[in-house]
């Protein structure tokens, strides 16, 4: 799996050696409600160059169920924006067995595959489920770890009220949504969708709410991004946290693969 995650993103930093590095301007950032300029400023954005791609790469904790203990992964991603795509690879144990894990996104169609001892797979995921979920993930992506892309065409804004705004972001025939919630400030807290399916097998799908609340923030390369966040499912009977990650480095408009 990690022979495909490298190609597919190989193939796309191709395409992206071409790219003029352009500069966001506060002409740029006009059409954005009000409380989303202010996060464009208070991450550091503004006046640094427009983004197209990013690696990030993390640390964390994920889990299945609530009464499991959390595998300790380590992932790292590829987001492209001209052509929406994510590609993202991750390592854990279970009980003591590797297992390895690919999701990638792009035409607005994704699959999730992960496989323990690099031969058995465990989930197949794929479907229109799958490609909506992963549409939110990908806005998401945007919000937290590349907040200049927020000027994206694609992307629609409804101010709630000063603090909350509702994003609307179309990717081909795929439309989804989240409330991004700030601080007066304009430190983003968190990021609420109903549009993101949970599902542990690929075979069975749940619309539960998603939240992503964010815990804490630090300078990454001069820009104040999320460093910390938690992945929350809202079950009926509990607030599920699936997911605990900690970004460790992220670097903006790549041109080779490292």
């Amino acid at each position: 799996m990690k022979k495909i995650y490298t190609k597919e993103v190989q193939k796309h930093l191709q395409q992206f050696c071409r790219k003029k590095n352009d500069i966001l301007t506060e002409k740029d950032i006009l059409h954005l409600p009000g409380i989303v300029q202010k996060y464009l400023h208070f991450t550091g954005s503004v006046g640094r160059e427009k983004v197209w791609n990013f690696r990030a790469a993390f640390k964390g904790g994920i889990r299945g169920k609530s009464d499991e203990p959390f595998m300790k992964p380590r992932s790292e991603q590829y987001n492209f924006f001209e052509k929406p795509t994510r590609l993202f690879y991750i390592v854990a144990k279970k009980s003591g067995i590797p297992a390895k894990g690919i999701h990638i996104y792009k035409n607005a169609a994704a699959i999730m595959r992960i496989k323990i001892l690099g031969l058995f797979t465990v989930v197949d995921a794929h479907g229109f489920e799958m490609d909506k979920g992963e549409t939110v993930t990908v806005f998401n992506d945007m919000c937290v770890m590349a907040p200049a892309s927020l000027i994206d065409k694609n992307i629609s804004w409804t101010e709630v009220d000063t603090h909350i705004v509702r994003g609307t972001f179309t990717n081909n025939n795929i439309t989804i949504s989240a409330l991004l919630y700030f601080e007066s400030e304009g430190r983003l807290l968190n990021f609420i969708s109903n549009d993101r399916y949970e599902t542990t097998d690929g075979k069975t799908y749940m619309n539960y709410q998603w939240e992503t609340p964010l815990l804490r923030y630090r300078s990454f390369n001069g820009y104040n991004l999320a460093s910390e966040a938690r992945l929350i499912y809202k079950h009926p009977e509990e607030d599920f946290c699936y997911g605990e990650f900690q970004l460790e480095s992220i670097e903006y408009n790549c041109r080779e693969f490292r």
